[in-house]
């Protein structure tokens, strides 16, 4: 437990990063741990396109929202993983949407990103989510096909940087017993 909470207290948003190359080996790692993330179903509604290519990533950036604080670590990370997913599969069954909230797959997503952060983290790896961007253009610079939604750009690399902790707020001021 003590390895686990380390990674969840100890991650980080990095918005800069060395100029080191992430191993392919830790990479698949990091994918690895996202394909046991936890989703609606089973259905693992994720799709990961994991960017190298500087002409690539340059596009990416120019998607990003004007004041995005990611927007240099979108070129300066040596790897950007956009994820995607699969719509009208999570939450769906036999073609209906069966929640309240409709199709499920952000929250699949939110999850699929959370591991591969704290994989990330454990690897000494850092990461940034980045949510603030043009997505149809980003689609575009990706080749998302129809039925596929990008979620969230997260670069990822070794940090040059790494702040403290925000201050959090205490478990009595989120927590309930039995009701609100």
């Amino acid at each position: 437990m003590a390895e686990v909470m380390d990674a969840i207290k100890n991650r980080r948003s990095v918005r800069h990063y060395q100029d080191t190359s992430v191993p392919g080996e830790v990479l698949e790692r990091l994918l690895e741990a996202v394909r046991w993330s936890p989703s609606w179903a089973n259905t693992q509604c994720w799709e990961m396109i994991v960017v190298t290519n500087g002409e690539v990533k340059a596009k990416l950036q120019q998607t990003l929202s004007k004041g995005n604080p990611a927007t240099r670590a979108m070129v300066e990370a040596p790897v950007v993983i956009a994820v995607c997913g699969k719509l009208q599969s999570s939450g769906f069954y036999k073609g209906q949407v069966t929640t309240k909230f409709g199709d499920w797959f952000l929250y699949d997503l939110g999850l699929a990103t959370q591991t591969l952060c704290l994989a990330a983290q454990n690897e000494g790896l850092g990461t940034v989510i980045a949510g603030l961007l043009d997505h149809e253009r980003a689609k575009e610079v990706l080749q998302i096909p129809e039925g596929y939604e990008l979620a969230t750009l997260v670069p990822l690399g070794y940090p040059a940087k790494v702040s403290g902790a925000p201050k959090r707020k205490e478990r009595s001021e989120f927590v309930h017993f039995e009701k609100f």
